[in-house]
């Protein structure tokens, strides 16, 4: 049996059509979107954990020169190395 659309009949399958097209276009947009923002966030992330790991290190460098820096004798030679101070009747040559 053929069955002929009427004009109403069609304007609602051109409605429904128009609709569910524009849904689906609106999600796609959205998906498209928080996919871009993973992407971000991801490239964020891998650039926090480079940092961090620097910061650890540095950390741990930072730590071992505190400790170090306890020291009396270390503290004197570190003095007369990067200030240029000398004992008596020491005499400070710098070579570069």
């Amino acid at each position: 049996m053929s069955r002929k659309l009427t004009k109403r009949s069609k304007r609602r399958v051109l409605f429904i059509s128009i609709v569910t097209i524009s849904l689906i276009s609106l999600l796609l947009v959205n998906i498209f979107s928080v996919c871009n923002q993973l992407l971000k966030k991801s490239k964020e992330k891998a650039f926090y954990t480079e940092e961090l790991a620097k910061l650890k290190e540095e950390e741990e460098y930072l730590k071992v020169e505190v400790e170090k820096l306890q020291d009396p004798d270390y503290v004197a030679r570190y003095a007369r190395e990067q200030y240029l101070y000398s004992k008596d009747g020491e005499f400070n040559i710098r070579i570069n």
